[in-house]
């Protein structure tokens, strides 16, 4: 399991999954030589701001794609279909 820091982009990290050897899933197409294998993705909150951000991160937890959401299970629910590789296992941080 490759935990990720305690904050991404400067917001706080309360959940997160990881995707372990298998990307969740790709920023681009997988043909593509610029796209992103997604491994990491965080749910996260900037101080008391009322949204709520999922982060998809590559293998070193460096963004590549951010949603804003109203809450923690719309954005644990709602990934795009390009992120369904690998279930998602949610774990708060």
């Amino acid at each position: 399991m490759n935990k990720p820091p305690p904050s991404i982009d400067g917001a706080r990290v309360l959940y997160w999954a990881w995707s372990g050897d298998e990307p969740f899933g790709w920023v681009g197409t997988q043909t593509d030589p610029y796209a992103s294998p997604i491994y990491g993705l965080a749910i996260a909150r900037y101080g008391l701001e009322s949204g709520i951000y999922r982060f998809s991160c590559d293998d070193s937890w460096e963004t590549e794609q951010d949603n804003i959401y109203d809450s923690v299970e719309d954005a644990m629910r709602h990934l795009p279909k390009q992120y369904r590789q690998v279930v998602a296992k949610w774990q708060k941080y």
